[in-house]
């Protein structure tokens, strides 16, 4: 069994922009957090997967300086933009410079935890159209739009 199209957009709405999910259980469906709340981006250098036990940190970077980036739950400048299946970040997604080390991104992650490192939950994967080699002096930076992922 799939969720249809239209359940999957409101998912997302529910998920990314704090939106209600209308139709479900009562006349006031799925309703949206009294306050939005973010989730946390990471870098991954390969993909993390689907496993229910993955976590996060899965295949995290681990340069030197790296921690993970919040973007807000909503549709404002620092949130996302929900578009049929995909979701996609309305801010620039800026990650610190890396200070030593290297690692190749393959991947980013989109998920919930207190910190900005360690184990927390990953909700959705998304894969980079081209890998990202990080080396010292190197700054991750994503543009509006750039870092996408679905539902399916």
């Amino acid at each position: 069994m799939t969720l249809t199209n239209a359940s999957e957009t409101a998912m997302l709405s529910l998920m990314f922009e704090n939106a209600a999910w209308t139709g479900i259980g009562d006349a006031g469906g799925l309703l949206p957090s009294a306050t939005d709340g973010f989730y946390w981006i990471s870098l991954h250098t390969s993909d993390p997967g689907e496993a229910p036990t993955n976590e996060q940190s899965e295949n995290e970077a681990n340069y030197g300086g790296y921690l993970r980036v919040s973007l807000t739950r909503d549709t404002a400048s620092t949130g996302w933009t929900v578009s049929g299946n995909s979701v996609t970040n309305n801010a620039a997604v800026e990650f610190a410079e890396a200070t030593s080390g290297s690692n190749t991104i393959t991947h980013f992650g989109i998920g919930a935890v207190n910190t900005a490192g360690g184990n927390g939950t990953l909700f959705m994967v998304g894969v980079l159209t081209s890998p990202i080699s990080v080396t010292t002096g190197i700054q991750p930076v994503f543009a509006i739009g750039q870092l996408s992922a679905s539902a399916d």
